[in-house]
């Protein structure tokens, strides 16, 4: 069996886990209903698609990764700990084989839940409006749904690179009481502890203000906010602002090395290497 082969085998298993999973989709269904919710709450809004961007910007940042850990936090912990990990040992599959296998197969199960919730909402949302959209005086520049659809893009990219800092997580730690600290502490520093950090460093005069735009990119979830803002939100202002919040260079950068890291990290935890397939 080739390498792809065996990776696709752990993916269908972690896939089809998560679909019999009754409390997977129970909170796939609570977010759903936030979200569309909330899309709901936007309908007819005279900010069109900006608007709505804005509206679900803040629950999408906190609500994604907390979906992300969710769903992933236990799934390597916990077949350690009904034996399946030493059974899958068995079969040949290296160490990043099988991370990459749980990381693919419940990020695709997450992906598919945040993009079927943010797509729903904007439909949703839109359904109140007149052709063409009546905007608010800050956004004359020209609302389109391609703005939503960056925002739905950037979403989808959050929750892969939560996905891939569960992971971390399940592969890092050895107990469910570890797994479930370790999950809380990795949501709490994603979703507050690394910015308020960076709004330390910035009061402490560590971190100037000409260069908040490029370390922005070191948290995950400000990262997030800074493509949305300035790849999605930005082009569609009547009046561009003179100071960047983010560089989006530096907030595609930053995603990309925690994605690395995360599922390189898993790799080099989830085992102690014992043969050549473990590399």
């Amino acid at each position: 069996m080739q390498s792809r082969d065996r990776v696709l085998v752990v993916v269908d298993r972690e896939v089809q886990t998560l679909l019999r999973n009754r409390a997977a989709m129970a909170v796939a269904v609570a977010f759903f209903a936030v979200v569309v919710g909330l899309g709901g709450a936007s309908m007819g809004s005279p900010g069109g698609f900006v608007s709505l961007t804005y509206d679900l910007l803040l629950p999408v940042e906190v609500l994604v990764p907390t979906l992300g850990f969710a769903y992933v936090y236990r799934s390597i912990r916990g077949d350690d700990e009904r034996g399946e990990l030493a059974v899958i040992r068995t079969y040949g599959v290296s160490r990043l084989e099988y991370v990459l296998g749980v990381f693919i197969g419940r990020a695709a199960v997450l992906s598919a839940v945040v993009l079927a919730s943010l797509a729903v909402a904007g439909v949703v949302a839109s359904l109140g409006s007149e052709p063409p959209v009546e905007l608010l005086a800050t956004h004359r520049a020209g609302d389109t749904p391609v703005v939503y659809v960056r925002f739905v893009v950037f979403a989808v990219v959050y929750a892969v690179v939560a996905a891939a800092l569960a992971v971390a997580v399940s592969a890092a730690t050895r107990t469910k009481r570890e797994a479930l600290a370790a999950a809380v502490g990795g949501l709490v520093s994603i979703a507050v502890a690394l910015d308020l950090g960076l709004v330390t460093l910035v009061a402490a005069d560590v971190v100037g203000a000409d260069a908040i735009a490029v370390f922005n990119g070191l948290s995950p979830a400000s990262a997030f906010r800074g493509l949305v803002l300035e790849m999605a939100v930005r082009p569609a202002l009547a009046a561009d602002p003179t100071v960047a919040t983010a560089s989006p260079l530096a907030s595609a950068a930053g995603l990309l090395c925690w994605l690395v890291a995360a599922v390189g990290g898993a790799a080099l935890a989830v085992w102690p290497a014992t043969s050549a397939t473990d590399t």
